[in-house]
């Protein structure tokens, strides 16, 4: 029997992450299906991520994979503090400019990437997240915050 360790090792996370949130989400009140409790949602989706881990790993004894590589720690080093430069700077640069700069230290994660392209892409990813959230869905996000002279 060959077995993709990488497949199996990640099928095993998904189940013991279902097992552990179904376990929290059954001290909550369940409700029925027609009137749902506070832990009726998350312990379907614990379910739900338990089946998936299972099918990965049936997955993984059925097809050979490749060795775990090396860790990427610059995707990590660029994109896990993205969502926090987010989180810090929305409230006193304003929405805009928080978009831009997260896009901005996000889109190095690859070595590809360049300055001039980054800036484009920092540029038209502001303009998208803008007409939709602020525009489309009508969210309250200052575009500018007090910094930057925002109101």
């Amino acid at each position: 029997m060959v077995i993709d360790r990488a497949n199996a090792l990640c099928g095993a996370i998904f189940v013991a992450f279902g097992i552990y949130f179904a376990s929290v989400s059954l001290t909550m009140d369940l409700g029925t299906p027609f009137r749902m409790g506070p832990g009726f949602f998350p312990l379907f989706l614990a379910v739900a991520l338990m089946l998936l881990g299972l099918v990965i790993v049936a997955q993984a004894t059925r097809v050979a994979g490749e060795p775990i590589g090396s860790f990427a720690l610059r995707g990590m080093a660029f994109i896990l503090p993205a969502p926090v430069l987010f989180a810090v700077t929305l409230k006193d640069l304003g929405f805009v400019p928080s978009i831009f700069l997260t896009t901005l230290l996000a889109s190095f994660a690859s070595a590809k990437m360049r300055l001039p392209v980054a800036l484009v892409l920092a540029v038209l990813m502001t303009a998208f997240t803008t007409l939709v959230f602020v525009g489309g869905l009508g969210l309250p996000f200052r575009l500018f915050g007090p910094w930057l002279g925002g109101r």
